[in-house]
């Protein structure tokens, strides 16, 4: 698992701020035998969702 960088948790706190409900961190994806995980930073995943909107960071 990657390490998260030092911009994680501030984003992960301005979305929370803003309304958003992280739903998933790390967001993990599976496209057949590709599997992805989405990522912040190129360190740790944060996915978030808003009055049924969703985002992948």
């Amino acid at each position: 698992m990657s390490a998260k960088d030092k911009f994680h948790d501030i984003v992960r706190l301005a979305l929370e701020k803003d309304g958003w409900n992280v739903t998933n961190d790390p967001l993990y994806i599976d496209f057949g035998q590709v599997q992805m995980r989405i990522d912040l930073g190129a360190e740790k995943l944060l996915a978030a969702e808003k009055e049924g909107e969703k985002i992948a960071v």
